[in-house]
């Protein structure tokens, strides 16, 4: 099983959970947009849909801010791929002109299991908004309170809540988040 790694808009610093993780974990493929800054839905999408096409095996997903709203945005041969997404601090797109290429953002139930984990006190999207989209999309809910975009800013760097979520959705893999020395399995079912 391989996990994507999809950043949000202006990408994951090296501090920021998705990269640790990256670096970290087994069987990561990082997905790579060729502009991080104005970002365009037609060619994120398109990146994310041929990175999860290209692997030989189900993904999983794990996606912070823009990168849900573009996960939701994929086309169903793409989705199908998907055996789980962990969906982490989803922006509102209708929160910045920048982003507006993302809206609407689609409201329908995932085909896929998903974890959508969202903050009480997270400036790029009220908590009302990200529970409609866990709802809409038939995610699991986890809220948590007062922790911001649950980036590096707010104090998530290696993020061990976070490992144990991504640990649900991978199911046999083995992650170790005690340590952070993680070892993902990448037999096949």
């Amino acid at each position: 099983m391989r996990i994507i790694i999809v950043p949000g808009w202006r990408n994951s610093g090296p501090g920021h959970w998705q990269s640790l993780w990256a670096n970290r974990l087994a069987g990561v493929v990082r997905v790579q947009q060729d502009d991080w800054i104005t970002p365009s839905r037609q060619a994120w999408v398109a990146t994310l849909a041929r990175t999860i096409l290209l692997q030989g095996e189900p993904v999983v997903v794990v996606a912070h801010s823009l990168g849900c709203i573009a996960t939701a945005h994929l086309p169903p041969e793409a989705a199908a791929r998907i055996q789980g997404a962990l969906l982490v601090a989803p922006a509102d797109p209708e929160r910045r002109a920048i982003l507006s290429d993302f809206a609407p953002v689609p409201f329908q139930k995932l085909p896929y299991r998903s974890v959508l984990v969202a903050s009480s006190n997270d400036p790029y999207c009220p908590v009302r908004l990200a529970g409609a989209y866990a709802r809409a999309w038939g995610s699991e809910f986890v809220r948590l309170p007062e922790a911001g975009h649950i980036n590096i800013e707010s104090g998530h760097g290696e993020w061990p809540l976070g490992v144990a979520l991504l640990q649900s959705l991978v199911g046999d893999a083995r992650l170790n988040s005690s340590s952070f020395s993680y070892s993902v399995s990448l037999e096949t079912a």
